[in-house]
């Protein structure tokens, strides 16, 4: 099973209210815990996965932003 957590990244980065992005969250919450205990498994490497990329795409563009000396 393939999880889509991008979708619910941009749909929270979206969000225009707390309340939205807490329901957002909630669904995420629900799916999880819908899962199979194999799933989950699979569910937490991939969520894994996706957050490390997305810690590796931010520390990148900060690491260019900063040689290029925008925060001079």
């Amino acid at each position: 099973m393939t999880f889509d957590f991008r979708k619910f990244h941009v749909r929270g980065i979206n969000a225009s209210t707390a309340a939205e992005k807490e329901a957002i969250n909630q669904e995420l919450k629900d799916v999880y815990d819908a899962l199979s205990e194999d799933d989950k498994k699979a569910f937490n490497e991939q969520l894994q996965v996706f957050l490390m990329t997305q810690y590796k795409t931010i520390g990148d563009d900060y690491q260019s932003l900063k040689d290029r000396g925008a925060f001079n």
